[in-house]
């Protein structure tokens, strides 16, 4: 259900292809709506779930956390990131169009993102802002792309567990964070401690997230992953399986599932759908 619906608005926001300049809208697109999960706006709603928030105020944070998504991995299957051929199984945005087009793509998404928040209607007062704030720090310096630099200059060299968790903590899990605090930022009570259990739960779970990907690239398979297997080694990454290995990774993920769960006890059964995300986001590929 709320695949559907967040598939439908982004779709609604996104420039028709036919509008001028085409090339650049339909790259935009193509970006966007080539498949993916959606695990980051399911998790705005289930969030919003367990908080009471309806689904017409979650819509906005939903559509443009995902809309930053797409423009950070356009990034990042560039030639001078990743130089990723796949993504979703299909030809990843430079190579479906061209390096320039894809930069520019990604650039307008960004953007695209902040009108979207910027035009949330029915919000709590001064909610616009907070969100605003809250996920331009998450892909920000200090958040997502300061994580992709940190890889970056990773590769190569061999990190302590505590470095590699602060990386993925930027790298993956700070829009992961933002997803899920701002369905308490839009919530009526916008509860303090509500929220110190939120972002226990989304910083374990973003950590984890990430772990499971690393885990996947090493077993994995490029048709069911949907990007080339082992990029990671090729590219020499600092990985939790190149530094710790696989049996090593699984069980961190698991000991971060089970503290994650801890933090949605406060919830109670409103929570399920949270519950649900953060064991598929761990139990993924087994």
């Amino acid at each position: 259900m709320y695949t559907a619906r967040v598939n439908a608005r982004l779709d609604a926001v996104l420039p028709a292809a036919t509008a001028y300049p085409e090339r650049l809208h339909d790259a935009m697109r193509y970006a966007v709506l080539n498949g993916g999960k959606r695990i980051r706006p399911l998790l705005v709603y289930a969030a919003g779930e367990s908080l009471n928030v309806s689904p017409e105020l979650l819509d906005a944070p939903a559509v443009a956390i995902e809309l930053i998504h797409a423009f950070s991995l356009v990034h990042d299957d560039l030639p001078a990131m990743d130089d990723d051929n796949l993504r979703r199984g299909k030809p990843t945005v430079h190579r479906r169009y061209d390096e320039a087009t894809a930069i520019l793509a990604a650039d307008a998404l960004q953007p695209l993102a902040f009108s979207v928040l910027a035009d949330i209607e029915g919000a709590p007062s001064g909610a616009a802002i907070e969100l605003v704030q809250l996920i331009s720090r998450a892909c920000g310096s200090i958040g997502m792309t300061g994580g992709q630099s940190i890889d970056l200059e990773a590769e190569g060299r061999t990190l302590t567990a505590n470095e590699l968790e602060h990386m993925y903590s930027l790298k993956t899990g700070a829009l992961i964070q933002a997803a899920i605090l701002s369905a308490n930022l839009l919530s009526e009570g916008n509860c303090r401690d509500d929220a110190v259990a939120l972002d226990r739960f989304s910083h374990d779970i973003g950590i984890a997230f990430q772990i499971k990907d690393d885990i996947l690239d090493v077993i994995g398979e490029t048709e069911i992953i949907g990007k080339q297997a082992g990029s990671d080694k090729s590219l020499n990454k600092a990985t939790y399986p190149a530094l710790f290995g696989i049996d090593a990774s699984q069980a961190r993920c698991n000991e971060l599932l089970s503290s994650a769960l801890d933090e949605l006890s406060r919830f109670g059964n409103a929570s399920a759908p949270l519950a649900w995300l953060a064991r598929f986001i761990v139990e993924r590929g087994l």
